[in-house]
Parts: structure tokens; sequence; C-alpha cells
């Protein structure tokens, strides 16, 4: 079992920036991969970015050049947003996959909120 918390979100302008930070609890030592996903109205929840346990980082192609996935221990994940668009305006989840099967665990969401 994995706790997952977001904090960092809020309201900022379009080309500002926001660094998004996921803290995990419990079974931290099962974790293979986390991950950013986010959810806009209307839409289906999707991949933004995602960093395994090796620390190799993949990117949905939507964001790739501005915004960065990293991580500082093993209880830690940041996603660093630059030149932030009102597209990505939405509810950001941390996300992480455990063990064998790749059983996936949910942060509650921070909102993202980019204005014009």
């Amino acid at each position: 079992q994995v706790q997952l918390v977001e904090s960092g979100g809020g309201l900022v302008q379009a080309g500002g920036s926001l660094r998004l930070s996921c803290a995990a609890s419990g079974s931290i030592f099962s974790i293979n991969a986390m991950g950013w996903y986010r959810q806009a109205p209307g839409k289906q929840r999707e991949l933004v970015a995602v960093i395994t346990r090796g620390g190799s980082t993949n990117y949905a192609d939507s964001v790739k050049g501005r915004f960065t996935i990293s991580r500082d221990n093993a209880k830690m994940v940041y996603l660093q947003m630059n030149s932030l668009k009102p597209e990505d305006t939405a509810v950001y989840y941390c996300n992480a996959a455990l063990g064998a099967t790749m059983t996936h665990y949910w942060g509650q969401g921070t909102q993202v909120t980019v204005s014009s």
C-alpha cells in the first residue's frame, strides 16, 4: 500500500511556472515507477510524465521541452512546469506503480489553472 499526497498547484498566468510535489508513504520500496497524470474537464485522464526506478523518464508530446519530472529521494517526486499554457489547466494526479503486477495508486489531485 502506498499513499500519495500532491501539493503545489495554483493559479498562474500563461508563460509562468509551477512546481508540483508528490509525497509518498507506505510501501515505498515496492514502487517501480512514479508519474504525473492530469485530467481536464470533460477529458480522459492522461499521462504527463513518468520516472522509473532506474531514473529513466518519458513525457507526453504536449509537454516535452516544458515539463521535467524528477525525484530527490525514494519518497518525493516533483513536476517542474515551465512555459505553461491555458491548455495545461487540469487536476494533476501523482501516480505510483508497485510490484510485479504494477498496481497503481493515486493521490487526490491538485488543481493547476493557467490563465491567458
